[in-house]
């Protein structure tokens, strides 16, 4: 079922789209509350997560909890066996960014995924074991924990780990997710032992119970870090790879460390925007992608006209031009990130921009200090408790249930990240994503990432206003982007900043994608007029999932209506 809703905006009335498909309670996607709220993709997560703050804990409890019911419940991305970025925002004014991507194994080489002939062989980056990377989720999950949590670990997983143990109920949303995965689960017994039942895929309304997992939590939740890193959990990492012919081994996973990095700080409208740095590119791109909005009167252009999604376009191929050819991994490569978040930078390579044409082609530009030389199926939580504190963080697998294999015995997926690196310069990943030099494959790099947990804070720069992300893959950025000119500059209500239609373009390839309603047809002539071209048919754009505190202290929660996820708030 479509829904819709006329908003008054600027004393104009627009159509939003409010929902596609919906396969859970409309009023489990919205929430409201004055204490605290949390946002995730799972029903069962968003509740672990608020209870836990009505239990005392803060913002930090809430994500750990809901981070690991994430993994229980919802496998596409939730996960141990993959990694992520996560803000943390304390009401004191600390600010930190928590790094624990993946890391490519001490074995990885450049050229691993190309044949002799120097071209990229089909899936080894994906479906293989030689697409896992070095797992770092658990690392950082407890990391943060450990700086910041006050209740017991063990009692934060608890909850994930009878989830687990006595099964939940598979939804037709995690139906329908392994009935798309059904022949790569075929070639992992591991996998199709859970997941499947005599070769076909559970049914919604099966209990999905999952016991080598829930051992392989109260490790975890016994022994923190060292329970998956080493230990039994090590062993059978390690020699599942062994007979899959994957890199990873133990000394991998004891040398995994956690990055706390200083967040991407900028200013939009007289709003701070605290996003992640590098290795991931969600921040940076999403800086740049504002400080060449701001000198432009977006609300008078007006919400969906053709004005306004001609320069969207137009920014968000300059972006993704910088970002293929100027990010990766700063601890291997010296990323110009001051210079490609500079303002005067912006007015830079916006000084070739019409309001009347598309640009045909764009390069990357040249910042100061440059020096010359990921699957849709992700996951998102936010977090806010009632003191001020709060999360915003990212994890995936890479494709939905990573490269499909479960490691047997310990019950959890392998990530396909490795993926995200640049198997050879100029050519695109699985996201249509191309990088150079600066994300090439080296043994302990962190590949580059499209992840963009976000807080953006309130004019006086201390308040928590808005929290968000997405999953998305390369699209994310754009989700985050466009969700927050929403409530920024068209002060829309949270639903339907969330939920109004979307666009991407990402540079290469250059047919701009587009969701149902955003492009009526004198809107799409027009844009057609200028020079720019789209895709075929309608796709899904990332799946927001947002929190915004109002000055007068109500907390709206929403849970995107293009995913089944849930927001709770009290």
């Amino acid at each position: 079922m479509t829904r819709f809703a006329g908003v008054r905006a600027f004393g104009v009335t627009v159509l939003v789209l409010l929902a596609l498909p919906v396969r859970s309670p409309a009023n489990d996607q919205r929430a409201t509350g004055r204490k605290g709220a949390v946002v995730s993709a799972s029903r069962y997560a968003s509740r672990i997560g608020v209870s836990v703050l009505k239990n005392g804990g803060n913002a930090i409890d809430a994500a750990v909890a809901t981070f690991f019911a994430l993994a229980v419940t919802h496998p596409q991305a939730g996960n141990i066996g993959g990694g992520g970025f996560l803000i943390v925002h304390l009401a004191d004014g600390t600010n930190i960014a928590f790094d624990f991507r993946e890391m490519a194994p001490r074995r990885a080489r450049r050229d691993m995924y190309l044949d002799e002939q120097g071209r990229v062989r089909p899936g080894v980056s994906l479906y293989t074991a030689l697409a896992v990377g070095v797992p770092g989720s658990v690392a950082g999950i407890c990391s943060v924990h450990a700086r910041f949590g006050k209740r017991p670990l063990a009692e934060l997983i608890r909850p994930a780990i009878e989830l687990a143990e006595k099964g939940f109920v598979v939804d037709s949303f995690l139906q329908s997710s392994i009935a798309g995965k059904r022949n790569v689960f075929r070639k992992w017994p591991s996998t199709a032992t859970i997941f499947l039942r005599d070769g076909k895929p559970l049914h919604a309304g099966a209990r999905l119970v999952q016991k080598d997992l829930a051992a392989t939590l109260t490790r975890i939740a016994e022994h923190g870090p060292d329970g998956f890193y080493k230990g039994k959990t090590a062993e059978l990492i390690a020699a599942e790879m062994k007979r899959s012919r994957g890199l990873i081994d133990e000394k991998d996973l004891a040398a995994y460390v956690v990055k706390e990095r200083e967040p991407l700080r900028g200013n939009y409208r007289g709003y701070t925007i605290l996003s992640m740095p590098p290795p991931s590119s969600g921040g940076v791109a999403l800086l740049q992608m504002l400080n060449m909005l701001e000198p432009h009167d977006i609300a008078a252009l007006g919400l969906g006209s053709s004005k306004t999604l001609h320069l969207m376009i137009e920014v968000m191929k300059r972006a993704y031009a910088d970002r293929a050819r100027w990010l990766g991994d700063p601890d291997f490569y010296p990323v110009p990130v001051e210079g490609l978040v500079a303002k005067d930078y912006a007015k830079k390579i916006t000084g070739n921009l019409s309001m009347t044409k598309a640009t045909p082609e764009v390069a990357a530009g040249s910042p100061e200090g440059a020096i010359l030389r990921e699957s849709r199926e992700t996951t998102h939580l936010s977090v806010l408790d009632s003191g001020g504190n709060a999360v915003s963080c990212t994890t995936t697998l890479n494709s939905s249930f990573g490269n499909g294999q479960v490691v047997t015995g310990a019950g959890f997926f392998l990530n396909n990240e490795m993926d995200d690196f640049s198997a050879k310069p100029g050519v695109p990943n699985q996201f249509g994503l191309v990088g150079a030099k600066a994300n090439e494959i080296q043994p302990g790099k962190r590949m580059l990432s499209s992840m963009t947990p976000t807080i953006v804070l309130a004019k006086d720069g201390k308040r928590p206003f808005l929290i968000l992300g997405s999953p998305g893959g390369g699209r994310i950025i754009n989700t985050v982007l466009q969700v927050t000119v929403n409530v920024v500059d068209f002060r829309l209500p949270l639903a339907t900043a969330v939920a109004a239609p979307r666009i991407h373009e990402q540079w290469l390839p250059k047919p701009v994608y587009w969701e149902r309603l955003a492009l009526p047809a004198d809107v799409r002539d027009a844009l057609v007029a200028m020079g720019h071209t789209f895709q075929d048919r309608p796709r899904i754009i990332g799946r927001c999932q947002a929190i915004l505190w109002h000055a007068g202290g109500r907390i709206d929660a929403v849970s995107d209506p293009r995913s089944p996820g849930t927001a709770v708030a009290w």
